[in-house]
Order: structure tokens, then sequence, then C-alpha cells
């Protein structure tokens, strides 16, 4: 990631709310997003326009109480629902809120999934997550700390379509029964995450609908 242009960003302006969205709130003029998983399910919010390499960023508290059960994530993602989409993710898994998976696809094959122990519990306060994503290299970072490094290889797929930035929080318990995320239990809801100081990059947002 030699090329200053993929580190220029941008805060996020406009954003859509693909389900749910009365249990998302979007504050253009604090940079801020909440996002609530209650009795009405989760919700998901994006960008409104793709982009092609460069940095995302977010301030992130992730929800309190007994979270299992849940995800709650940022990632990138040339289109939810698309199985041959391509992804990079930083995931919490509700069981467990001092570890963070990341995992990244190609061409909607993913089985690349990482464990990284945070050292601290992710709802106890904001914490800065970042992907930095160019043609050849992936870096996760955590707090200014890269946490994961992907590199292109010859002869293997690496994300080159134009993605989106997402963030959801969604009961996740029914995947591999339970062993992912952990039964969901409820018993604190609603959990609220929340998401402030988002950046997107500058200059590499790619004109397309979200239906295609």
């Amino acid at each position: 990631m030699a090329d200053p242009a993929l580190h220029q960003t941008q805060p996020i302006q406009e954003i859509a709310i693909d389900y749910t969205p009365e249990a998302c709130t979007h504050c253009v003029d604090t940079n801020s997003i909440t996002l609530t998983y209650d009795h009405r399910g989760g919700a998901r919010w994006r960008s409104t326009t793709r982009f092609l390499y460069g940095t995302f960023s977010s301030l992130m508290q992730c929800a309190k109480g007994n979270t299992s059960g849940l995800n709650f994530n940022i990632y990138l993602s040339s289109l939810e629902g698309d199985k041959s989409q391509d992804e990079i993710d930083f995931e919490f898994l509700g069981k467990d809120k001092t570890i963070v998976q990341t995992n990244y696809y190609t061409t909607g094959t993913g089985n690349r999934e990482e464990i990284h122990d945070l050292g601290f519990d992710c709802s106890d306060g904001f914490h800065e997550y970042v992907i930095k994503w160019g043609p050849d290299l992936i870096e996760w970072l955590i707090d200014g700390k890269v946490v994961r490094r992907a590199e292109r290889k010859e002869g293997e797929g690496f994300p080159n379509k134009a993605m989106f930035l997402y963030a959801s929080v969604w009961d996740a318990s029914y995947i591999d029964e339970g062993r992912w995320t952990g039964p969901y239990v409820g018993c604190d809801a609603p959990y609220v995450c929340l998401y402030k100081d988002i950046h997107v990059p500058v200059g590499s947002a790619v004109n397309c609908s979200c239906d295609s």
C-alpha cells in the first residue's frame, strides 16, 4: 500500500439502511451511527456508493451485556446476498467479547477466518477498527496496530470488486448449532452498537446501482 491516495479518507456523509430503519440512527453532524437489536431483530447500514480500494475506519463500541448469539460487525462487501461477492470482515462473536474474527472472500469463497485476541472487552469503550485494502494487500488494524496482513498470491483469488462499507447486528445463533456466536439468550436486550468517526476513501467511489 505504497500509494498515498489509498490512505486519504473523508467522513461518511450518507448511508442506506437495508432493513429495520427504525433500529438505526445516523447523525451527520457528529458522524455517528447507532444500531439496535431487540424484539424487531437487528439492522444493517451501508454506504450509498461502492469503493474500489482505500482505507475504511470507524470507532466502534460493541453492545453491552450478555450478547451470546449475536454478531456485530463492520465490513466491506461488493453486495450482500450476492453469492459471488467479494468481502473483507471484522466480526465480533457475541459469545466472547474479548476476540474478533477477520475474514475475506473472493467471488463468494471465504474460509480464511482468523481469530484475534483483543486484550480488552469490545463493549467497554470505543476502539478504532481499520481496513486498508489495495490491489495486492489487505491490512486489518485495531487501535493503530496491524493485527493481520493478507497479500495477493499468484494464481489465487483476491478481492477486486468495488465494495460498500457495511455494519450490522443480527442473531447468528442458528449457524453451526450455536457454536460460532453462542446460543441467543437475550436477557439484556435491547443491545446497542455505536459507531462514530466513520471514514471512507476519497476519490475512489464507483457509481453503480446497489441492485447490481
